[in-house]
């Protein structure tokens, strides 16, 4: 079996990064070892479904070329504090100077009988404000999940008061449904997990 070139561990799970000829070779000895503890495969639509119940954003679907770390909460990646200088770091200054007037959401219906598959309105106050990017369904929290970008009417920025408040709905097929807006990730939000840290109740 050949060996990987390199490899980054996130626990408690890693990303191997091989050549193509070793990709089978090392995925057949992955299982061969794991068999014992129960590895099975997961389903690439899992891994859309998991990761925005983390509050993960999927290139493409949560951030496109037009969105800002700023606006999609990735604020973090970046150093704007730091001496060094990076292409487009003058306009997030100014962007963070002035706010975001969009912002990257994450949301849940509160009727999970209700399914959606991205593109529905997203409503504040009977007002539309954005739609869905990406919908999938939370398997752990049990109804449908989605993100979408949502502006403020008013043109103001897009603060926590604004979005703690009014009453947000979907529009799903011509009809309103509630939802609920997290201003954190509903899933593990003090990152716990991927601490290896686990408790009986993480929401």
């Amino acid at each position: 079996m050949q060996t990987f070139n390199s490899f980054r561990i996130f626990s408690p799970g890693w990303e191997l990064h091989i050549s193509e000829a070793a990709a089978l070779p090392v995925y057949q000895a992955i299982h061969k070892v794991g068999k014992k503890y129960g590895l099975v495969n997961g389903g690439y639509r899992a891994l859309d479904s998991l990761s925005c119940e983390k509050g993960y954003v999927l290139w493409h679907a949560d951030i496109r070329p037009d969105d800002t770390p700023l606006e999609a909460g990735l604020q973090f990646t970046c150093k704007l504090k730091a001496s060094e200088s990076f292409l487009g770091k003058e306009a997030l200054l100014i962007q963070k100077d002035q706010k975001p007037r969009k912002k990257l959401i994450t949301f849940t219906l509160n009727d999970p009988s209700v399914a959606i598959h991205g593109l529905e309105g997203i409503l504040r106050d009977g007002e539309p404000v954005g739609y869905v990017r990406r919908a999938e369904y939370a398997f752990y929290l049990g109804t449908s999940i989605a993100r979408g970008y949502v502006k403020n009417p008013s043109g103001s920025e897009i603060s926590k008061e604004f979005l703690s408040t009014g009453k947000w709905k979907i529009n799903v097929m011509g009809e309103t449904h509630p939802i609920t807006v997290h201003l954190t990730s509903p899933f593990d939000p003090k990152n716990l997990r991927i601490k290896g840290i686990y408790e009986d109740q993480i929401i």
